[in-house]
């Protein structure tokens, strides 16, 4: 009898378990997934206004919006200290800096190129979170690798900058391709191991939000990437 109780419990707390692991991964989605929304939109909106481009992007003020991404994840994003409200706030901020920088892809590319690096990215995306999710291979190899890899292309990018060489350009968005594929399979994996229900619903929440932040870089640096190669500029 006290058998049949136990492993009824322990039923119980799996499927209970299960419920909260799903409901927790679907909240880091759908903020990913809305993250990623609001730069498209704000991307398309700037892209279409003269004076907002002029305002963000038409001198050395450029550079405030380039870097303003970088300060926000340093200095404006420690789910450590603070809560998920304010992670949120800084989470769209984010997303809509990164809307302001990226509207001159709008401008550089067509729209039928910008579609088609989009939905690869997409496909990739979903296929290699789907495969961190459901892989019983411990990926923490392949996250250290992906992360050498990042930082092997921002070396590489910053020394491209002088040299502008087109070729070196195609091997550091291959890198990127790769580096970024590999990071998101790992963090999907890790954001699933990382949850406990134990932990309550605020420290579950920031959790969420940290990982929607690791998944929204991701998915937009392959982006950028697959676009260096599939896109069209306009007038081509």
């Amino acid at each position: 009898m006290q058998s049949n109780q136990f492993q009824t419990r322990t039923s119980e707390q799996a499927v209970t378990y299960d419920a909260g692991l799903r409901a927790h991964m679907n909240s880091v989605y759908s903020r990913m997934t809305l993250g990623v929304l609001v730069t498209a939109l704000v991307s398309w909106f700037v892209a279409g206004s003269e004076p907002l481009l002029q305002l963000f992007l038409g001198g050395p003020q450029k550079w405030i919006v380039m870097l303003a991404p970088l300060a926000i994840i340093w200095f404006g994003f420690n789910p450590m200290t603070m809560d998920s409200r304010k992670l949120s706030i800084s989470f769209f901020a984010l997303a809509v800096v990164y809307g302001i920088s990226f509207a001159v892809i709008f401008i550089a590319f067509t729209g039928e190129s910008i579609a088609k690096a989009f939905f690869i990215a997409t496909g990739m995306f979903a296929g290699l979170s789907i495969f961190g999710y459901t892989t019983k291979k411990n990926l923490d190899a392949i996250g250290s690798f992906a992360i050498m890899g990042i930082w092997g292309v921002l070396i590489l990018s910053l020394i491209n900058i002088f040299i502008g060489n087109s070729g070196l350009g195609n091997v550091i968005s291959i890198v990127a391709i790769i580096a970024f594929a590999g990071l998101t399979a790992w963090q999907t994996q890790t954001t699933k191991e990382m949850y406990n229900p134990a932990w309550g619903a605020e420290s579950n929440s920031r959790m969420a939000w940290s990982a929607a932040l690791n998944l929204y870089i991701s998915f937009i640096a392959m982006f950028q990437t697959i676009l260096h190669f599939v896109g069209v500029g306009r007038g081509e």
